[in-house]
């Protein structure tokens, strides 16, 4: 079997002194946060969970405020909550604290990556930026018919030159929903319908370690793309969680070591870590981090901080110890409804992995 194997120590390696000092300073900050966890959940009277509720508003107002002055000095890390008008964030503090809740179920969890997700193409790409864009006009056919035939007539902005350069570009397997989602969006938006390539890589972290010797592992054999048709193309990566950064940089610095050019990578996510978003921009050329929202720190397993859990089985379900699903067996599991709202995003990925010829 073909492998790529990047282990963590390689990815700490591309961190400057100064990421480490504020990563640093993250964890010191958050052992104080899991101290006040503990005293929140044992508090024997509401006073005392009342006062330790203000501590914790305290710390994590202040984490946040650390992580928006990073951020500020990095232009490659784009942040939802950082980003947008004021009056917006409250929309995206209650769409994640959403996703974060243990008692939301698996239908509900996927609505609301949907929304986290066209609020990042929309972060991305939809607004002007201070750009004048130019203005395209779409006829629509109504289902009005009498007196004759109605049509609409609605101005939108041109954004061709942004979107139909991209690839998908999917790290399986929580990746996929996500990656379809986003691909549907740039159709949507833009004025021919463009529908993206997809490129699909099977990595996966080995959970057997921790946080600190972790190894990112590329399966090639079981990967599906052409490396021709992603030189000098925007690669899109769209998945739920950028804990560590290391499953986007294996796979890019494969592409990178191989000769493909990418003209940009762009990586969105609902939710960032601070070390995952700081890995990615310091090890990729030309990369851009979009992320809906970021949390502080990562356990010793390598998962996110207070995080949402694994996102790829709140999306997909989970699978047996003795089977993993492929590709086409999670497609068929997300049903009817989905599968006729992205059927052109699944044709081009049945193509991607079947190879057939268009």
């Amino acid at each position: 079997m073909s492998k790529v194997i990047l282990k963590a120590e390689d990815l700490d390696g591309f961190l400057t002194e100064a990421d480490k000092a504020s990563i640093t300073g993250m964890d010191t900050i958050y052992s104080e946060v899991l101290a006040g966890f503990r005293i929140y959940s044992d508090a024997n009277s509401e006073a005392e969970r009342e006062k330790e509720k203000e501590n914790l508003i305290r710390l994590y107002n202040k984490m946040g405020k650390m992580m928006q002055d990073i951020c500020k000095d990095e232009k490659r890390i784009q942040v939802y909550s950082f980003g947008t008008p004021h009056e917006t964030h409250a929309e995206s503090s209650r769409l994640i604290a959403k996703l974060r809740d243990v008692r939301t179920g698996q239908q509900e969890f996927i609505y609301y990556i949907q929304r986290a997700f066209e609020m990042l193409f929309y972060f991305a790409w939809g607004r002007s930026n201070g750009e004048k864009n130019e203005k395209n006009y779409l006829i629509i056919t109504t289902p009005v018919t009498v007196p004759v035939q109605n049509y609409a007539v609605h101005k939108i902005t041109n954004i061709d030159h942004k979107i139909e350069n991209t690839v998908m570009c999917v790290l399986l397997r929580g990746a996929l929903l996500p990656a379809m989602i986003m691909s549907k969006e740039i159709e949507e938006y833009s004025s021919n319908g463009y529908v993206t390539p997809f490129a699909l890589f099977r990595i996966k972290r080995d959970e057997t370690k921790n946080e600190n010797n972790m190894e990112y592992i590329l399966d090639l054999d079981r990967s599906y793309f052409d490396p021709a048709q992603l030189n000098g193309k925007d690669l899109i990566f769209a998945d739920p969680m950028n804990a560590t950064g290391g499953s986007l940089v294996t796979v890019v610095k494969y592409l990178l070591n191989n000769g493909v050019k990418p003209k940009s990578v762009q990586f969105f996510n609902v939710i960032s870590a601070l070390k995952g978003a700081l890995r990615v921009v310091r090890a990729l050329p030309n990369c851009t981090v979009w992320t809906c929202w970021m949390d502080p720190v990562l356990n010793e397993l390598a998962y996110i901080l207070p995080g949402l859990g694994d996102a790829g089985d709140r999306i997909n379900g989970t699978d047996t110890n003795d089977k993993s699903r492929n590709i086409i067996q999670l497609i068929a599991d997300y049903g009817n409804n989905i599968a006729g709202l992205y059927r052109s995003q699944l044709r081009e990925i049945e193509d991607t992995v079947l190879g057939r010829q268009k």
